[in-house]
């Protein structure tokens, strides 16, 4: 018999704080604090066509625990910061209809030093 492998949902994420950020109490009840991460993007590897001009990614980063919201609320806008969570997705709905998108959950989130 073959062993399946086993799945993991695991993002691990070094970018810059944009914006500040913001603290939201759901219709929960739950507080959770929401921050944009904007990740550069690789150059295209020798030989690869470039598919996209895009050259960042920005990312939304949620914190739930009581600890990581703390962290997370003293963020200045600019700071680098290295990130890990489980990648979520979300849905809301508004005026025109539902929409969804993709949240890292966040497990962890340190500051890091700028490069000399």
């Amino acid at each position: 018999m073959t062993q399946q492998p086993s799945h993991q949902n695991l993002v691990s994420l070094i970018g810059r704080v944009s914006g500040t950020p913001e603290q939201r109490t759901l219709p929960s009840g739950d507080e959770i604090v929401t921050f944009r991460l904007v990740v550069r993007r690789d150059p295209p590897r020798a030989g690869a066509r470039a598919r996209s001009r895009q050259t960042v990614d920005t990312i939304e980063c949620v914190a739930w625990t009581a600890r990581l919201r703390r962290t997370v609320t003293r963020l200045e806008d600019g700071a680098t910061v290295a990130v890990t969570g489980c990648l979520r997705r979300r849905f809301s709905r508004a005026a025109g209809g539902g929409q969804s998108w993709y949240a890292v959950e966040l497990a962890s989130c340190s500051a890091v030093a700028a490069a000399q």
